[in-house]
């Protein structure tokens, strides 16, 4: 059994945005170890901000910039600002593979989350894949028998707090318009960043300047990729493609920054992705979950400076119907 075209296309443009966005987070672990996350965060929302203004100016929906949920929109803000700064400050300590497979475990937690803010019930089948992908988490971190430090600490609250945001996003996406959600956590992120900047701020050469900035467009040049892929194939599809991310780290890791991969991050690893395919695979199945919270997340961990691929993509769908119109 062949795939469609189309599937192909998706499937390949999805594993090109995500090794465009192991690109983007070797070059957060190269200047993390000589800038602060907040540094970091703050050059790139400021150096990605223009296009991303640009690409929002052409929301034509009518209303304004004040949220129908305010509580909500307030979780999901800080939730997102604070999920940017411990997923650099990981990817800054920790070896890239170990990020990721921590990483990975975001949809498991989504799953969970899920079950008291969608109210989405999950069985046996999902319930048994939530207890093995844990499992796997512990199997990488071997609480106990390897020191554990912040770096440990900041990826397991960055996946934690990616999870919260896709699930809130889910929760009020249908209520609020694209724009509200995208820009409220990138003006926190700009001005939490901004009142931190003089405390941590180190002088900036240019090769770093440029960095940065090659950083910020790689950011934007994988959301151009996965948005493209999601168009042309299924989540089924393309969600499970986010995986090939630890072959990137394997690489990146060894040849750039001299990592190597235990053979229990290994193990750990291999079970957190089994475990997090069969939730995608469940749920794609109609009488399995109303919500699909993992399938519509289609983001990775967020860092808010760069609004979420399922927002784009719910901005550019409403573009194309006001045209046919």
């Amino acid at each position: 059994m062949t795939l469609p075209q189309s599937n192909l296309r998706g499937a390949f443009l999805s594993l090109a945005a995500f090794g465009v966005y192991a690109s983007h987070d070797v070059l957060v672990k190269f200047l993390g170890a000589s800038y602060s996350p907040f540094q970091l965060i703050f050059f790139s929302g400021l150096l990605g901000f223009p296009l991303v203004t640009i690409m929002l100016m052409s929301d034509r929906t009518d209303g304004n910039l004040i949220p129908k949920h305010p509580y909500w929109t307030a979780i999901r803000t800080t939730t997102a600002v604070l999920n940017g700064v411990a997923g650099f400050y990981a990817f800054s300590v920790l070896p890239m593979a170990q990020c990721y497979a921590i990483f990975f475990a975001m949809p498991i937690l989504i799953t969970l989350l899920a079950i008291p803010i969608l109210g989405e019930k999950v069985g046996l089948h999902r319930g048994m894949a939530i207890i093995v992908g844990l499992l796997g988490v512990l199997i990488v971190l071997r609480p106990g028998q390897v020191p554990l430090g912040l770096g440990h600490v900041a990826a397991l609250a960055a996946a934690s707090l990616g999870a919260m945001t896709s699930v809130i996003v889910r929760k009020i996406g249908h209520d609020e318009r694209s724009v509200v959600l995208m820009l409220y956590p990138m003006v926190a992120n700009f001005l939490v960043m901004a009142c931190a900047l003089p405390f941590v701020y180190v002088a900036v050469p240019i090769d770093h300047m440029g960095l940065m900035g090659a950083m910020s467009l790689l950011g934007l040049l994988g959301g151009i990729l996965i948005i493209a892929a999601y168009r042309r194939a299924p989540a089924i599809i393309v969600a499970p493609m986010q995986y090939s991310q630890i072959v990137w780290a394997i690489i990146f890791g060894f040849f750039i920054f001299g990592e190597k991969v235990d053979m229990w991050t290994g193990v750990g690893t291999a079970v957190i992705i089994i475990a997090g395919i069969y939730i995608v695979l469940r749920e794609d199945t109609p009488s399995v979950s109303k919500n699909r919270p993992v399938l519509e997340t289609r983001s990775r961990f967020d860092t808010g400076t760069v609004p979420r691929i399922s927002l784009w993509l719910r901005l550019f769908e409403r573009r194309k119907s006001d045209n046919k119109l």
